[in-house]
């Protein structure tokens, strides 16, 4: 039976100009209704509008595209297929959906799906990672031009720019429990695997094991972040001398003056922070 499906392609992101896929899922039986965006923040607006019209939602873009998509499709409950058209397209990675877009519309029009949970922080939805401190400003240094010449390893060029501006800050952080004084460069919170275009949370991290992953980065000086770059790559910092490492399915963090927080790469909320995991929160094609 041919599904109905909304198709939301943000035009700005790195892939984004791409009429392949459009072929290639109404081949596989399809029927799309298109929609090109120009501004992310009203997805969920359009998500929203087609509530009753559609049997699922793709979107194609990266995670930015996607985290200003979530609400939207938490409100409706609709499927969400995933077309990785980002730079680090680091919740397709957490799924096992490869970059080939021929793979990824095959994963959609399969209708195999899995239920995930979700971070929330703050009355925002999230997929991958919360975090304030350093990846703040990595995301503000983070430019589209860079994104577009480098691709991931853009991410990479602006960590090491930041680094050498950061300043630790003090924090209070309350969950299972307890509360926890920190001096701090970055406090993350992850509810995936991967983030940062390829770091990961923690290493046995899963995005439906109903749980929230934190760390908190405590050293001194950039340089000593030279040394940890390795483990924090591949999640195993857990032991690591100046990282301080937590689960929880509650977490709330306090500081001095209102922080900004990033989630999924975007700015979209600040410190007084309260964070939750959200399980089996929603739908999505996967392999």
């Amino acid at each position: 039976m041919t599904r109905r499906a909304l198709l939301l392609i943000n035009r700005h992101a790195r892939q984004g100009q791409n009429s392949q896929a459009i072929a290639q899922l109404q081949k596989l039986d399809l029927e799309l209704i298109l929609e090109n965006i120009e501004d992310v923040r009203f997805l969920p607006e359009i998500i929203q509008s087609y509530k009753d019209k559609v049997d699922l939602v793709i979107v194609g873009g990266g995670d930015g595209t996607l985290n200003a998509a979530v609400d939207g499709l938490v409100s409706t409950q609709l499927p969400l297929g995933i077309l990785p058209l980002g730079t680090a397209n680091d919740l397709a990675r957490t799924l096992g959906i490869p970059n080939s877009l021929s793979e990824a519309c095959k994963i959609i029009a399969s209708g195999n799906v899995q239920h995930i949970d979700l971070g929330w922080v703050n009355g925002k939805h999230f997929f991958n990672v919360a975090s304030l401190g350093l990846s703040v400003q990595i995301t503000q240094k983070l430019t589209k031009k860079a994104k577009r010449r480098w691709g991931v390893f853009a991410y990479a060029i602006t960590a090491i720019k930041a680094m050498w501006q950061v300043r630790p800050f003090h924090a209070e952080i309350r969950l299972n429990g307890q509360t926890i004084q920190l001096k701090t460069i970055q406090i993350a919170i992850g509810n995936g695997r991967y983030y940062g275009g390829g770091m990961t949370i923690v290493h046995d991290a899963k995005i439906n094991d109903q749980r929230l992953d934190v760390y908190s980065l405590e050293i001194q000086h950039w340089w000593q972040m030279l040394a940890l770059l390795p483990a924090l790559r591949r999640g195993r910092h857990t032991a690591s001398l100046g990282v301080r490492t937590f689960h929880a399915q509650e977490i709330e963090v306090y500081t001095r003056k209102p922080r900004p927080i990033n989630t999924d790469g975007e700015i979209t909320t600040y410190t007084p922070a309260h964070f939750r995991v959200i399980p089996r929160a929603l739908a999505v094609l996967v392999p």
